[in-house]
C-alpha cells in the first residue's frame, strides 16, 4: 500500500504545475458534493412546532421563591397560623403595633432592622431627630407598619414625661411631634386571686389590658398563666400617671404570684427588663441557629419580597438554610410546642411558643420527632429537615417571631440568660427591697 501510494505521489510531481493545480482543484470539489445535504425548502409545507404550556404553579417551581409558601390559599394560611388563646385575644394592644425595650448595645439602626425596615427609613427618621441617634437603656419604642411592610409611625417614650411621635408623610418624609406629660405619676397596689381564669381576675382587680399584657411579659418565663389553679393569688405595683383624675399612661414596678404555695416574683429595674428578687434575669437563653453546625443560606429574610409571577408582595418571613435531608434539627429555646403537623406547602413543620413574646417555626421538615403540647428544651431534637411541602430542593425554612412580628433570625436580639453585677445589682436591690414589702397579699 506504501508502495503504491509512494508510486501515485511520484507521478503527480512529475506532471507540469498547470495540471496538478487542476488536479487538486478537481479532487477537492469531489469530496464536498461526497459530504453535502441540500436542504430543500418547500413553501406550503408550515414548519412543526410543539408549544408547552405549563400551569402557574409549575412556573413557579422553576423560580428561587418557589422555596417557599407564597400567596397560600386562605385556608391553607388560616391553617399554618400559631393558635391563639385567651391571653393573645384579651391582652392584645393597638392591632399592628410593636414594641421595643432598648437594651445594651442597641441603636436605632440594629432594632428596627432585625424587623426588615429599610436603612433609607431609618436614616429618614435619624434626619428628622439626631436625639434619636442616642438611645437609652429602659426607654421603649414602638413603631406601626404598612401591609406592604413600610414604616408609618414610630413612637419613641423618651421618659416618663415626654414622648416624641414620628409621621410618615405624603411626600415619603417624616414629621416629628413632641408630647410632654403634665399629670402625677401615683403608684398603686392590685391584688387578687384567681377564679375561672388570670384575666378576668386581674380585671376584677382593677388592671386594663395593657398592664394585664405588661404583668403577663414580665412573669412569662417563670409561669404558664393558662395553668393557674383557682385560688393562686397575685399582687402587682403599677406607677400610673393621673391627670384630671384619668389614668393616661402606666409603668409595671413589680409582680408577685403565688401559685401551689410557691412564690415568684418579677421586678423592673433600670434597664427596663425584669429580674427576680436575688437580681437575676428572668429570660431564657436562645441559640442562634437551629442545628448543630451552621448551614449555608439559601434564601435571605425579605419582609418585602415581590412573587415574580402575581407581581404582589409575598414577604419571605424566615432564613433557608440548605442542608441534607435528614439533619437533626434543634429547638433553639425551652418552650412547649404549639404545632406539630403536615399542612399544605409548609409540609411537616414545627411551631414552639417560647414564654408569651417569642414563637419560633421549622419548615418542610422530613420526620416530626414532638408533639402538640410536648415541652421541649434549648438544643432539643425536634424534627430531621427535609424537602416536604412546596420546595424544591432540601432545605430547612426557619422562623422567629416577636409580639407575633416575624423579625429576621440572623440579626435578632435574642433573650439571653444573665443578671445583674457589681453596682447594677446593689441599686436593684435597694430599689426591691422597697418594691418587695409593697407586694403583700394580705
Amino acid at each position: 500500500m506504501q508502495q503504491i501510494a509512494r508510486s501515485v505521489a511520484l507521478a503527480f510531481n512529475n506532471l507540469p504545475r498547470p495540471h496538478r493545480v487542476m488536479l487538486g482543484s478537481l479532487t477537492v470539489l469531489t469530496l464536498a458534493v461526497a459530504v453535502w445535504r441540500p436542504y430543500i425548502y418547500h413553501p406550503e409545507s408550515a414548519p412543526i412546532v410543539k408549544t408547552i404550556e405549563l400551569e402557574k404553579n409549575e412556573v413557579r417551581s422553576l423560580l428561587p421563591e418557589a422555596s417557599e409558601p407564597i400567596d397560600q390559599a386562605a385556608p391553607e394560611a388560616e391553617d399554618e397560623a400559631i393558635p391563639q388563646d385567651e391571653l393573645d385575644e384579651k391582652t392584645a394592644g393597638e392591632a399592628g403595633v410593636h414594641e421595643y425595650v432598648v437594651s445594651t448595645g442597641d441603636t436605632l439602626s440594629s432594632v428596627l432592622n432585625q424587623y426588615g425596615i429599610d436603612m433609607g427609613e431609618i436614616s429618614q427618621l435619624a434626619a428628622v431627630d439626631k436625639d434619636l441617634r442616642n438611645l437609652k437603656i429602659g426607654q421603649q419604642i414602638s413603631w406601626t407598619l404598612t401591609p406592604e411592610g413600610e414604616l408609618q409611625r414610630l413612637t419613641w417614650e423618651m421618659s416618663r414625661r415626654e414622648t416624641r411621635t414620628y409621621d410618615r408623610q405624603a411626600n415619603g418624609g417624616f414629621k416629628m411631634s413632641s408630647e410632654i406629660a403634665q399629670g402625677d405619676w401615683v403608684n398603686s397596689v392590685m391584688k387578687g386571686t384567681v377564679g375561672g381564669s388570670f384575666v378576668a381576675s386581674a380585671k376584677d382587680a382593677g388592671l386594663n389590658s395593657a398592664e394585664i399584657s405588661a404583668v403577663i411579659k414580665a412573669m412569662q418565663w417563670q409561669m404558664d398563666f393558662r395553668k393557674l389553679k383557682k385560688g393562686d393569688e397575685f399582687s402587682v405595683l403599677m406607677s400610673r400617671e393621673m391627670l384630671d383624675g384619668k389614668r393616661e399612661q402606666s409603668q409595671l414596678l413589680g409582680v408577685r404570684l403565688r401559685s401551689d404555695g410557691k412564690d415568684y416574683y418579677a421586678i423592673r429595674a433600670e434597664d427596663g427588663k425584669f429580674y427576680d428578687r436575688n437580681g437575676s434575669g428572668l429570660a431564657k437563653g436562645f441559640l442562634r441557629f437551629p442545628t448543630s453546625r451552621q448551614f449555608r443560606v439559601s434564601s435571605n429574610f425579605n419582609p418585602r419580597r415581590l412573587n415574580p409571577v402575581t407581581g404582589r408582595v409575598a414577604p419571605h418571613k424566615g432564613v433557608d438554610f440548605a442542608m441534607p435531608q435528614g439533619t437533626p434539627v434543634l429547638a433553639v429555646g425551652d418552650g412547649e410546642v404549639v404545632m406539630a403537623k403536615r399542612s399544605g406547602a409548609a409540609g411537616y413543620y414545627v411551631a414552639i411558643r417560647h414564654g408569651r413574646t417569642y414563637t419560633t417555626r421549622y419548615m418542610h421538615l422530613k420526620k416530626l420527632l414532638v408533639k402538640p403540647g410536648q415541652k421541649v428544651k434549648r438544643g432539643d431534637r425536634i424534627a430531621l429537615s427535609g424537602n416536604t411541602g412546596r420546595s424544591t430542593g432540601p432545605h430547612l425554612h426557619y422562623e422567629i417571631w416577636i409580639n407575633q412580628q416575624a423579625v429576621n433570625p440572623l440579626t435578632a436580639k435574642l433573650p439571653r440568660t444573665e443578671g445583674l453585677t457589681g453596682s447594677d445589682r446593689r441599686d436593684y436591690l435597694a430599689q426591691a427591697n422597697e418594691v418587695i414589702p409593697q407586694l403583700r397579699f394580705d
